[in-house]
């Protein structure tokens, strides 16, 4: 199965001749090993490699007969090559052929994620440092917190990416891996030096035991790899939603000439792309947990696993594909609202300096609890009434004159003081390495 939207590098990757064609690269390389070993006379190794080829609408026609589209796949070739097809998938199984070549496919297709993910990390590192100093609300429970920086909020977005990054490059180390051991994993028909001369040649590394198949505890990892990138790249696009929310406006999607945001309300600009976004997150997860699922079959090997492979592998690599490449074009064009945010941050009147009071107040030898009271008592007067500012509260506060200096008192609703070691962080997060120069 490949999704409509499908990228064109993902699409010719999962298409059928693609597919079949990784099938003849392993029944090749099985012949030339065996050759080697004598098993194939060396006049018919070199008409298996001049004749072998295949029609993608024959293979179809022969499997409505066979059933099975190894051998549908096997006959076609054979009627290309001749007798000296005999030779062809001399001590092989199904398995064999299928777990390798979906190997390659995997890691091929991971390869493919990873260059989306260094792409994405780009445009996140531009935005970080070009809103490094962009002063904005920090939010906890969906209340007004601390505040931080639009560039902090997309390092951790950026050093997330990176751990990301980490594990997908795990699951390609754990997935490249090949097996052509027979029907159950004994090489009883075929030498470990034809697995290894097949595995080497398509970059894949031998399963060091198999039964009929490559243990699925491989596929898990991979499935579940995306799966986590999956919620990472939900988690981006939530945060992208609430602040679009008409009534915190601090970023927005780039809504383009033309587009339109309802069929009934023409005013709307709805965050769609974060939308698509999050539901598709739903997806990888799904398929994450189908690889687990795929995990414990009957003895050797049975077939459950494999209806569930023809439709994850295909549908989970080419949705990240394209959901990356879309949160990358977002964030490239996301629309910030530096003024926006001001605005917010001083919606609360100077509450979320409170800890800063709270701090100063210890630090004089107040204990905590009672500084704590002090503060809230303070606080809460600003929640309740809209004509009351925080700061000029605790000014008035003969608890607060006893013990901070009005010099001292307004030092502590210093933003720059707050945000002191937004450069530490950007250091630690993005190294020594300098971004490179913003356009435009």
């Amino acid at each position: 199965m490949i999704p409509r939207y499908t990228r064109p590098a993902m699409a010719e990757l999962w298409s059928p001749r693609n597919r079949y064609q990784k099938w003849l690269d392993v029944e090749i390389a099985a012949c030339e090993a065996l050759a080697k070993l004598g098993h194939i006379p060396v006049k018919d190794l070199a008409v298996i490699k001049k004749k072998a080829r295949f029609s993608v609408e024959r293979i179809d026609e022969l499997e409505q007969i066979t059933k099975h589209d190894v051998i549908a796949f096997l006959t076609n070739v054979a009627e290309h090559v001749g007798p000296p097809s005999r030779h062809i998938h001399l001590g092989l199984t199904s398995s064999d052929v299928l777990d390798t070549s979906l190997a390659v496919l995997l890691t091929e297709a991971l390869d493919v994620i990873l260059a989306d993910l260094k792409a994405l990390q780009e445009a996140i590192r531009e935005q970080a440092f070009r809103h490094k100093k962009t002063a904005m609300i920090g939010r906890s429970h969906g209340i007004h917190a601390e505040p931080i920086t639009f560039g902090l909020k997309l390092a951790i977005w950026y050093d997330e990416s990176k751990r990301n990054q980490r594990r997908l490059e795990q699951a390609r180390e754990a997935i490249a891996v090949g097996k052509v051991s027979g029907a159950v994993g004994t090489f009883a028909h075929l030498s470990p030096v034809v697995e290894a001369h097949v595995c080497r040649k398509l970059g894949l590394k031998p399963a060091p035991a198999s039964s009929q198949i490559v243990q699925r505890d491989r596929y898990a990892e991979y499935f579940c790899a995306l799966a986590v990138l999956a919620g990472s790249i939900e988690k981006m696009a939530v945060e992208i939603r609430h602040l679009q929310r008409t009534e915190v406006l601090e970023a927005e999607e780039f809504f383009s000439k033309g587009q339109k945001g309802s069929s009934a309300m023409p005013h709307k600009r709805n965050p769609i792309a974060s939308e698509n976004l999050a539901g598709l997150s739903r997806l990888i997860r799904g398929y994450a947990l189908a690889a687990l699922e795929d995990q414990a079959l009957w003895h050797e090997r049975d077939i459950s696993h494999s209806s569930v492979e023809r439709v994850i592998g295909p549908d989970a690599t080419t949705l990240i594909d394209y959901m990356l490449a879309r949160l990358t074009g977002l964030i490239k064009n996301l629309i910030v609202y530096p003024e926006n945010m001001q605005r917010n941050l001083e919606i609360t009147r100077g509450l979320p300096f409170s800890e800063g009071v709270l701090l100063a107040l210890t630090r004089k030898g107040v204990s905590r609890e009672e500084a704590y009271q002090i503060v809230q008592e303070n606080a809460m007067q600003v929640w309740a009434d809209e004509g009351n500012r925080f700061q000029d509260l605790l000014a008035a506060d003969s608890r607060i004159q006893k013990r901070l200096k009005p010099k001292e008192l307004a030092a502590l609703f210093d933003l720059d003081h707050t945000l002191k070691n937004v450069d530490v962080i950007f250091k630690r997060v993005f190294g020594k390495d300098k971004p490179k120069p913003i356009k435009g």
